[in-house]
């Protein structure tokens, strides 16, 4: 007969999350990935050929998902490191609509919008659920990434359609998504909003929020930025990203006191 404690790591070792733990820490680095993608982007695009540009983001993106896919239990560096690939290829999807095809902002923005719907309701119907902390099988996992990878060619499409189309500018576009994703925050925590759907609505909001202030930043004085340089934009971000990864790794803040139990014993 099983002890206790051997039927707890028994039932850990069945189902160990993909994910992080969502804590202050999370939205902070998810922010800064979005920023520095953006940016990145912009600087390979700008720097080199943008067909080469696209090419290495690409097989960079699918071999570091192919490395997320390999292990089985939540890993901080590679998590990270697959958001950042992510957010750099995800950037340049969205924009090789405009630039490479000339799709209006508002017309790719429409697209990834019905894009996500799609995946989310296909998802729903095959799951049941779209919690992320449900993702511990490899078809709910795949759901996951195909979600991500289409918030962030949303939100710069959105957030290019704001600064570019409706004449905001970064910086405004920047405040408008900081109002917009505070309003379910703050609906969740005093009317009790459902969780779920607040967490993807911040989730999809985060990367036009990041990445306008990050292009403010970056982008010359001309474009209405301030001209810092998406380079140094880029490199600054990628330092602070470094920094808060390797705190996470190894104060382990972003693992739960299950999942913690649940990697152990795997």
């Amino acid at each position: 007969m099983y002890s206790t404690e051997a039927k707890s790591l028994n039932n850990a070792k069945q189902i160990i999350s993909k994910v992080p733990e969502i804590t202050v820490f999370f939205w902070i680095i998810k922010i800064l990935t979005t920023g520095m993608g953006e940016v990145t982007s912009d600087f390979l695009a700008n720097n080199m050929n943008p067909v080469i540009a696209v090419a290495i983001a690409g097989i960079s993106f699918v071999a570091v998902l192919i490395l997320q896919f390999s292990v089985r239990k939540y890993i901080t560096w590679i998590y990270w490191l697959t958001v950042i690939m992510v957010s750099i290829f995800g950037t340049m999807a969205a924009d090789v609509l405009h630039v490479g095809f000339g799709i209006p902002y508002n017309a790719s923005t429409i697209f990834f919008i019905a894009v996500l719907a799609a995946i989310f309701g296909i998802w729903y119907a095959s799951e049941k659920t779209l919690s992320i902390h449900s993702v511990y099988t490899f078809k709910r996992e795949l759901f996951y990434w195909a979600t991500i990878l289409t918030t962030f060619a949303l939100g710069t499409a959105a957030g290019d359609m704001t600064a570019s189309t409706m004449h905001l500018g970064y910086f405004y576009s920047g405040i408008m998504f900081a109002v917009l994703i505070a309003i379910p925050a703050v609906a969740y925590l005093i009317f009790g909003l459902n969780e779920i759907f607040t967490f993807w609505f911040a989730y999809i909001i985060t990367r036009p929020l990041g990445a306008s202030f990050a292009d403010w930043v970056g982008v010359p004085k001309s474009r209405s930025g301030l001209g810092i340089g998406t380079g140094w934009v880029s490199l600054t971000l990628t330092i602070l990203i470094i920094l808060l990864v390797g705190y996470m790794a190894f104060t382990r803040k972003d693992v739960s006191s299950h999942e913690k139990l649940a990697n152990d014993a795997a």
